[in-house]
């Protein structure tokens, strides 16, 4: 892909420490929002290459993680239904429910199937009309485009026996819930590229002002998340607190207005449980009145589910950026990406996954941080 190497070149990369080492005169906590920006840090060491004055803190922006432990529980119990073909992106498979994931329930029978894209779970709706196909939606706003695109295509073509779970969250209400918390240490926001690419930058202003933050858009690549955080770090040191997009290339102040439009048209917004952090005001959507006969939740009736977190696990306290995932006294013991014990080790973007795959497990435990909710 055209890019990738200039956005890695380790000259540059220097030029923008040392920069960043002559900018920084006092101790700043920046939190980056996506867990694909998280991998990226910790892949390319770039924590430890910043100033000891800069600390990147670990964001709740891993959709898998998030997504809240009644969620995967309501989607054990409808794919363990006969006539149901439940159908998932791969990582959820694993992402542990109260007592077991949906690998189990596929071992025990059930048809659990991996999908690419929410168009393969429609096409199966399709070819299985005697068959009920549920699709796990979950995540973002970049990935809720083309899940409304699926329910707006299964309406228009009258796939009946399709629907969807859905569990999709959104960012800035997530970012006005950390700053909230008595809790919060974060100064700055390194903002998540693809979720503008999509929704722009108008909820950001806002936000910037009220906590007083620079929130700064920034892609993923080496390049990208060192110019995030000189372009924070420049704000800091100046007083100053707007909203910067470090990411144009990719990032238009008005997002993209056609993905925009559908999601106005399949979702709403609504309040939304995060997985570890806590029920946040207007920070999902669930499928609006007009598409309600594809809600999996409504057609399946799925209430009264009971759950039950891990005593061991502190993944909630990674999510809020309390915890360095090696921190915890079960990490890379009782938990590891065959055996996790919270959704944290298990996605490609969990925080704690980054750190047992780029080898951060064998550092020393710090001491132990007395944390609260963040709502």
């Amino acid at each position: 892909m055209k890019y990738i190497d200039e956005f890695q070149d380790p000259d540059l990369a220097r030029r923008l420490l040392d920069d960043i080492h002559a900018t920084v005169t006092r101790p700043w906590a920046l939190m980056e929002v996506c867990g694909g920006q998280t991998h990226s840090i910790i892949r390319h060491g770039i924590d430890q290459l910043l100033p000891d004055e800069v600390e990147l803190i670990h964001g709740p922006g891993c959709p898998v993680c998030v997504t809240p432990l009644e969620v995967i529980d309501k989607a054990l119990e409808i794919a363990s239904r006969p006539g149901v073909i439940f159908c998932s992106f791969g990582d959820m498979l694993r992402v542990p429910g109260t007592g077991r994931d949906l690998f189990q329930v596929r071992g025990e029978g059930g048809d659990v199937r991996v999908v690419y894209s929410p168009l393969d779970a429609l096409r199966i709706a399709q070819q299985n009309p005697d068959r009920e196909v549920v699709f796990f939606g979950i995540g973002f706003e970049t990935t809720a485009p083309p899940n409304a695109m699926t329910v707006h295509q299964a309406r228009r073509q009258g796939v009946r026996n399709f629907s969807m779970l859905v569990s999709h969250v959104r960012v800035p209400p997530a970012i006005e819930a950390i700053m909230s918390s008595p809790t919060c240490r974060v100064q700055g926001f390194l903002a998540a590229g693809h979720v503008c690419s999509v929704m722009g930058v108008g909820e950001y202003p806002q936000l910037a002002e009220r906590f007083r933050v620079p929130i700064v858009v920034t892609g993923f690549e080496p390049l990208d998340i060192l110019e995030g955080v000189r372009r924070t770090v420049r704000q800091l040191e100046r007083g100053e607190h707007t909203v910067d997009n470090a990411y144009a290339r990719a990032v238009r102040p008005e997002g993209n207005p056609a993905a925009r439009a559908m999601l106005e048209d399949v979702f709403e917004v609504t309040d939304r449980a995060w997985r570890g952090i806590g029920v946040i005001p207007g920070s999902g959507w669930r499928l609006s009145a007009k598409y309600r006969d594809h809600d999996a939740e409504h057609r399946f009736c799925v209430e009264g589910i009971r759950t039950r977190e891990p005593a061991e696990c502190r993944s909630g306290e990674v999510l809020q950026g309390l915890l360095k995932p090696h921190e915890c006294a079960a990490f890379g013991t009782l938990c590891t990406p065959r055996t996790p014990l919270g959704a944290t080790m298990v996605s490609s973007e969990g925080a704690c996954a980054a750190y047992y795959l780029y080898r951060r497990l064998d550092l020393p435990a710090g001491p132990a941080r007395e944390a609260s909710p963040v709502v």
